[in-house]
């Protein structure tokens, strides 16, 4: 006969008998998919920390030293980051509204061979105001494939970016 529910002992395997149950607190080395990013300070059970992060030096334990050591690296990389971010709006300020010299082959209606493609761009960009700027961050509305003149954006920085011009002429032969 089955014994009641209500007479069985206590001190199963469901008891935490003393232990933390919330874990510990380390402070992550690298990126672990579904715990956390590198420099954050994650509760983790302490198993799974000893065992698992520790051994391939995935984390360290958060101690105080170690958390304020994390917080001065937040720091000094926020106060990189709102440098870089200046350093990228003086140079658009530079640029805007600036207009981009293209000059290519074209038949005699004015159709290019080919077309201006975001490198050239890039190249025109860097002769005539040696500013260097990645290919991929010059955005064309359309594609240039005429003379004339054509609206660019360039991106220098997230949510950092510069309207500019490009005119588009035949190249003496």
């Amino acid at each position: 006969m089955r014994p009641s529910l209500t007479n069985r002992t206590k001190g199963g395997s469901g008891e935490t008998r003393g232990r933390k149950v919330n874990g510990m607190k380390v402070i992550m080395l690298a990126d672990v998919k579904s715990i956390g990013k590198k420099d954050e300070i994650v509760n983790v059970s302490d198993g799974y920390a000893r065992n698992f992060l520790f051994p391939r030096k995935l984390a360290v334990e958060a101690t105080p030293g170690a958390s304020k050591e994390v917080e001065r690296k937040r720091a000094a990389e926020r106060q990189r980051e709102m440098e870089r971010r200046a350093e990228a709006e003086k140079r658009a300020g530079a640029l805007r509204g600036k207009v981009i010299l293209v000059q290519t082959r074209c038949g005699s209606q004015g159709r290019l061979y080919g077309s201006v493609t975001s490198a050239e761009v890039a190249q025109s960009l860097k002769n005539q105001y040696q500013v260097d700027v990645d290919k991929r961050k010059i955005e064309l509305e359309e594609a240039i494939r005429t003379v004339g003149e054509y609206p660019v954006t360039v991106r220098l920085y997230p949510e950092v970016t510069a309207k500019m011009t490009i005119r588009v002429q035949p190249s003496e032969k």
